[in-house]
């Protein structure tokens, strides 16, 4: 029934970016919703109705954008990561999303209905994130049965939020005489209608079920003192007088179709047998037989939740096995037409554990690059762990899948479990431990994980015949090889011995294993990684580069495999001295590992956003948990350290390194504090073990050469010491290694303009940055510029356009018009032009830092 007067309160929320409906099941939301939807015009709607299942991030992420895309082409292709595993949507996404609804140009309204079913908060609070970052002209409505309790204060006090509830969706009296002669196609008097709104309260289901069981009663008195007498809800009452008044074919039929979450006619008449199936649904629906339409899918419904709580406890009264083998005709139903996911979840329901489980061991690759890994863990944790403890290779996925989730300890478990087991196959075994020693770059201790590394290579060398289980086609010998390889070179890495790394990495990248696509970009990523560490930032580049360009061929952009080569790039921009120029590599490296909870990667992120993003405005500022690998924990305590010593504290904390001989950020800051107290001979032995105990790397090379010309500089000898800072400019300049002069200071930066002549070439970069970094702007903006945006305003005078600025820094097409437009936003600016004068009259936009990045 029309209900002009609520239509009216949603007209009038749309100028707002929220309205918000609560109300219990059978209020009529959306009834009310539905018919609002239909009398839009010159609108576009999109209608998500929630299920659980939509708490697979991933799932429910994919499924929005696909919703989206049927609106507006610009929705389809965000170029941001669909959610995170086990997670919410995640930033990215939600950035994308409100670039790309700002493309839109017409008004657009998102109905989320039944929003209650959400049991991942995490992906609720993104939405309501989202609702902060939309356009003027693009509207959400959120309905649900229970108050989500997100603070809706500040939206009712800047949006007047329009809020439609229980008490606004009861029927009076007049609204409830007119549902009741629509349904019994009778005249009804005003004492029967009062009556009716006395013992229903108004209730939307109540009225119309006692509509339906006045229309199959001859007495309507009867139905009064029967309801009068019963000790039951008038919900339960009604339904089943309902329920009883239809045929037998009808009621069986109504039955066997309560088994399903939707129903579409084909689908009606596979499960329930029915001729014709439209046919069917159309008389359920005219006849108000508690079918709802689902918006946007003609031909689509699904009963009214309360009608089907009815119908499914009769269902299991009547015969307590046909729930399951309806669903698995069901699942049979949606297998011919192709659709996997939905045949696994009607056999999960039905308790068809045996054939769930041949369907999910069956899947392949796209679990893995399509990161759909947590939702393949969400079903095997839905078959009891007795079944799956029965088929070693089902329990071995589900640990797998944990673990590519971010569930690593959970997965670690499960993994060393199945090793123990008394007569596990060689070949289960293999994969176990394998999968084990990828823990590396989730969990802290990366020499445990390289000890299992190891063990899976050696299982291997001895076995080889043994043959593992196929999962996901990812365990033959070949990949396992190559996933443990890198993950014993990332081990190798997080201990600080990038030597090793690299040899290993090198090697295995050359195998036939590492020419697969998915895992040669985790791969190319962490090699540049350990080059970059060591200073070798030419090759670290052109890795880094070759594994997000392979990522982007492949469409694994937004995977969390580039994770490395993001980090590499923002450590190149950081040892070249112009870390502002790693502000999207860190943010975009740091997401993709905290994507799926790779908490030592996300260590390598926080501490390069310390020195890329010193105002803590991007996510990685946040000290990630749990304990950092030790060549984070190093770079940490020299940072700390270096911070002690500019402030004029350098005999704090001045210790022998923990491992005497081996070069690291503590090992030079150590003795920069010996050298800034004058302790001359401490600082010459320790640089005399460095040089006979560490191999030399281009960066350790250029470190020690600084110091030996302070050393030299404090030891009042000024013709070594210009001939050591001339030898580490020399060995500096291939690869521009700015950072260790500025990382040196004051003292370092003294001899470099010193030294006799005008300053030309790289000495004249290595000066020119230090200024820059010195540089002091005098106006401060009301909301500062974050590190992306300086890194985006650094390249407005080069007239890329945004498509090719996306490319350079390989993000999204939307994620560059975001941070346009906050730019301009914040410069009070109306275009580009504008946004470049204003920053060069605030001092935000030196010319030095437009040739060297723009």
């Amino acid at each position: 029934m029309d209900r002009p007067a609520l239509r009216s309160r949603l007209d009038i929320g749309i100028e707002a970016p929220l309205t918000l409906l609560v109300a219990p099941a059978g209020s009529g939301k959306t009834v009310l919703l539905t018919q609002w939807v239909a009398s839009l015009r010159d609108v576009r709607v999109a209608w998500f109705e929630m299920t659980g299942a939509d708490d697979d991030a991933v799932r429910f992420a994919r499924r929005f954008v696909e919703g989206l895309a049927e609106l507006d082409p610009c929705l389809a292709d965000l170029g941001a990561a669909l959610g995170n595993a086990g997670g919410g949507l995640g930033e990215p996404m939600l950035e994308s999303l409100a670039a790309a609804f700002a493309e839109v140009g017409q008004t657009v309204v998102v109905v989320f209905d039944d929003l209650h079913h959400l049991a991942n908060t995490e992906i609720v609070s993104d939405l309501w994130r989202l609702v902060d970052l939309l356009p003027p002209h693009v509207h959400f409505v959120f309905s649900s049965r229970v108050d989500l309790k997100l603070g809706w204060s500040r939206h009712r006090l800047q949006h007047g939020l329009v809020e439609i509830r229980q008490a606004q969706l009861a029927f009076d009296a007049d609204s409830t005489r007119l549902m009741l002669e629509r349904i019994t196609r009778l005249p009804v008097d005003d004492a029967t209608a009062a009556t009716v709104v006395e013992r229903t309260e108004g209730w939307a289901a109540g009225v119309q079920m006692t509509g339906l069981t006045l229309r199959f009663r001859d007495d309507p008195g009867e139905m009064w003192e029967a309801l009068a007498e019963s000790d039951r809800l008038a919900v339960d009452y009604l339904s089943e007088e309902v329920l009883d008044a239809q045929s037998g074919m009808r009621r069986r039929a109504l039955l066997d179709l309560s088994v399903l979450d939707e129903i579409s006619p084909p689908l009606a008449e596979a499960v329930a047998g029915v001729a014709d199936g439209d046919a069917f649904l159309r008389e359920l629906r005219d006849e108000s037989m508690f079918v709802v339409a689902l918006e946007g899918r003609p031909g689509h419904y699904r009963f009214h939740h309360l009608f089907r709580d009815l119908l499914r406890y009769r269902l299991r009264a009547a015969d307590p096995k046909a729930e399951s083998a309806l669903l698995e005709t069901a699942a049979q139903w949606y297998l011919a037409q192709g659709n996997v996911g939905a045949a696994i979840e009607c056999l999960l329901r039905g308790h068809c554990w045996d054939q769930a489980l041949d369907m999910i061991l069956a899947r392949g690759r796209e679990v893995y690059e399509r990161g759909e890994s947590a939702t393949g863990a969400r079903w095997l944790a839905r078959v009891p762990a007795t079944v799956r403890a029965q088929r070693v290779e089902a329990e071995l996925l589900y640990a797998i899948l944990e673990g590519m989730s971010g569930r690593a300890a959970l997965a670690e478990d499960l993994l060393r479990a199945i090793i123990a087991l008394p007569d596990v196959p060689p070949g289960v075994a293999l994969v176990a431990r394998s999968f084990v020693s990828t823990g590396v770059q989730f969990l802290p201790h990366p020499e445990v994980y390289m000890q299992d590394g190891m063990l899976a290579l050696e299982m291997a060398a001895q076995s080889p015949t043994v043959i593992p289980p196929d999962l996901m086609h990812l365990t033959d010998v070949a990949l396992l090889q190559v996933l443990v390889r890198v993950a014993v070179a990332r081990a190798h890495l997080m201990l600080g011995d990038t030597t090793a790394a690299v040899q290993l990495l090198e090697s295995t990248l050359a195998t036939e294993g590492g020419r697969y696509g998915a895992y040669r970009i985790h791969g190319l990523g962490s090699l540049a990684l350990a080059h970059a560490w060591a200073g070798r930032l030419t090759l670290a580049t052109e890795l880094a580069d070759e594994a997000l360009d392979l990522a982007r061929e492949l469409d694994l952009l937004t995977h969390p495999g580039p994770a490395d080569a993001y980090l590499a790039r923002a450590l190149v921009a950081i040892l070249r001295g112009e870390p502002e120029a790693g502000a999207f590599a860190v943010h975009e490296g740091y997401v993709r590992a905290s994507a799926n909870s790779r908490t030592q990667l996300m260590w390598i992120a926080h501490a390069e956003s310390l020195v890329v993003d010193p105002d803590g405005s991007d996510p990685a500022k946040v000290p990630p948990p749990g304990t950092p690998p030790p060549i984070v924990q190093d770079a940490l305590r020299a940072l700390a350290r270096r911070k002690q010593r500019v402030a004029g504290n350098a005999s704090i904390g001045v210790v022998a390194a923990a491992t005497p001989g081996a070069w690291s950020p503590m090992a030079f800051e150590d003795i920069a504090a010996l050298l800034s107290k004058g302790d001359a001979a401490r600082a010459r032995d320790r640089l005399d073990m460095a040089d006979a105990a560490d191999p030399a790397t281009p960066a350790s090379t250029v470190e020690r050469g600084i110091l030996r010309a302070w050393l030299a500089a404090v030891e009042e000898r000024p013709s070594e010491a210009r001939e050591y800072i001339v030898a580490a400019l020399d060995a500096a300049e291939a690869e521009q290694l700015v950072h260790p002069f500025l990382r040196a200071g004051a003292e370092a930066l003294d001899l470099v303009a010193r030294l006799p002549g005008t300053p030309s070439g790289f000495r004249r970069v290595v000066l020119d940055r230090s200024a820059t970094l010195q540089h002091v702007d005098a106006p401060q903006l009301i909301e500062p510029l974050t590190g992306r945006e300086m890194e985006l305003l650094a390249y407005l005078p080069s007239r890329l356009t945004n498509a090719e600025l996306a490319a350079r820094c390989f993000v999204s097409v939307n994620t560059v018009k975001t941070h346009m437009a906050h730019i301009y936003r914040k410069l009070d600016a109306s275009g580009r032009d504008a946004a470049i004068a204003r920053a060069r009259e605030l001092g935000l936009l030196d010319a030095r830092d437009i040739a060297h990045i723009g």
